[in-house]
């Protein structure tokens, strides 16, 4: 009999994952790994209850995961000892009490993507899982002008894949900021390897909405720099999301550029404390 729900904060390089989502051939995933380690503390705990289906290749900082546990271990043991049951490109940054049956899935009220880009000339290993290395030129004033265009609540239907089979695609985003890559200006001069500080030959953007469909941000930041490369013309987004069509949207980016940093969920009433606060 279950004690109490765990609420979990889960990050991992998704490099090695074929995505969050356990399947049925036994590939890899986050799900099974962090279930695995959940049932070597407690035989009798459920399933991990994941808040985002992240696709393979894609990382997490602030991944949330419940299950139900028939153990009665403080937040503090439940970081500690999952942590020695998991490898090392996934880790429990932190734990809390929440009551048993809690979804993050179905609490959640927003979430916080950062998509990066290394604008370099040649390859950099230290950011080949971690960054789209775009070796074109870019316009990073067209780039931020573009991505004003996503902000606010529209129909994304253009913006998702074919796999992708809801019939609701309104979704609201409620921010979207260009950061990094100030080096770069309206010309597209393009750095070259070791030229420039780190800091602005990494482009960040971050996308903040309520939901999000399959692929959406990937299909978004692809648009996004097919304009800024010039591959298409300004108002790209507003004419995708006016036509709802796919074919009409851009390129759709690489996955190890993304990572989910942070899904905001409403915590019941009587849920505990965050461990480490």
């Amino acid at each position: 009999m279950a004690k109490n729900g765990v609420l979990l904060e889960v990050a991992y390089d998704g490099t090695a994952f074929h995505g969050w989502a356990a399947q049925n051939d036994g590939v890899r995933t986050v799900e099974e790994t962090l279930r695995g380690a959940i049932a070597a503390m407690d035989p009798n705990a459920s399933a991990p209850r994941g808040a985002s289906r992240t696709d393979a290749g894609v990382h997490a900082e602030g991944q949330l995961a419940a299950f139900d546990a028939a153990l009665d271990v403080p937040p503090r043991g439940w970081v500690l000892g999952l942590n020695q049951h998991l490898p090392d490109d996934v880790a429990v940054r932190a734990a809390r009490v929440v009551p048993a049956g809690f979804s993050p899935r179905f609490a959640a009220r927003g979430k916080r993507y950062r998509y990066r880009m290394l604008l370099d000339t040649v390859r950099d290993p230290k950011w080949r899982t971690r960054a789209w290395r775009i070796g074109d030129a870019i316009d990073r004033a067209r780039l931020v002008r573009e991505a004003e265009a996503i902000v606010g609540t529209h129909d994304f239907a253009a913006f998702r894949t074919s796999a992708d089979e809801r019939a609701v695609t309104v979704r609201t985003m409620t921010r979207v900021v260009v950061e990094g890559g100030d080096v770069v200006g309206a010309g597209g001069d393009r750095p070259m390897a070791g030229a420039i500080d780190e800091e602005q030959r990494i482009v960040s953007i971050v996308i903040e909405g309520t939901a999000f469909l399959h692929n959406m941000v990937r299909i978004l930041v692809g648009t996004l720099m097919d304009v800024a490369r010039g591959r298409l013309e300004e108002g790209a987004i507003a004419r995708a999301l006016a036509a709802k069509d796919r074919r009409v949207a851009g390129t759709t980016a690489p996955a190890h550029g993304l990572t989910l940093e942070r899904v905001d969920v409403e915590l019941p009433g009587e849920s505990g404390e965050r461990w480490p606060q």
